[in-house]
């Protein structure tokens, strides 16, 4: 397991070894104490979350309350994905910018979302299947999203913007500049 910072700091792209034989394969896609080695990033598993999506499926940009705040641990069990993480935290030194990150079943790799950040996905593929490990139970009163489809925020589909399918959810969420004043942000917690 090869863990690499994002520009974003608290997000981590993870790189799995596979290993082939005439079987098949096998992978070791998730390990707690080399996160925790890795990152300094304590990530107790509460909840496991999946996904399927068909090719052009938008979900997010969704964050929680902080506290507690809801790590994410994401990988492909089939199908790809484009992965963003955003920074929504206010006093962050990347607020409102953001990273994307290709996830497939082929590659067996992943991203790793501290708490605070927002998230979102693209399937890539039709039947994508996605695998969440978070650190905290969903509370449907402490989960917020910033819409996908921000102008401000400009995150860059691999699809024209009619061949996305977003939530009505996600389409009528406020935009970061509308979060931010609001207040519903999480904030800066500094060397996170």
């Amino acid at each position: 397991m090869e863990i690499s910072p994002l520009a974003i700091p608290g997000a981590f792209s993870i790189a799995n070894v596979v290993h082939p034989d005439e079987r098949g394969e096998f992978v070791e896609w998730f390990r707690a104490d080399v996160i925790r080695e890795k990152t300094a990033l304590d990530f107790s598993t509460i909840q496991a979350n999946l996904s399927v999506s068909q090719r052009g499926t938008v979900r997010g940009i969704h964050f929680a309350d902080v506290p507690p705040g809801q790590a994410k641990y994401v990988v492909c069990v089939t199908g790809s994905i484009r992965d963003y993480v955003v920074d929504i935290r206010e006093g962050s030194p990347t607020f409102g910018e953001w990273e994307s990150l290709d996830i497939s079943s082929t590659a067996r790799n992943a991203i790793l979302i501290d708490v605070g950040l927002g998230h979102a996905f693209v399937a890539l593929e039709d039947n994508t299947t996605v695998v969440y490990l978070v650190t905290d139970y969903y509370k449907p009163r402490s989960e917020h999203g910033i819409t996908p489809l921000d102008a401000e925020l400009a995150l860059k589909f691999p699809f024209e913007p009619q061949d996305l399918v977003v939530s009505p959810k996600d389409q009528s969420a406020p935009s970061l500049a509308s979060a931010h004043s609001s207040g519903m942000l999480p904030r800066w917690a500094g060397g996170q």
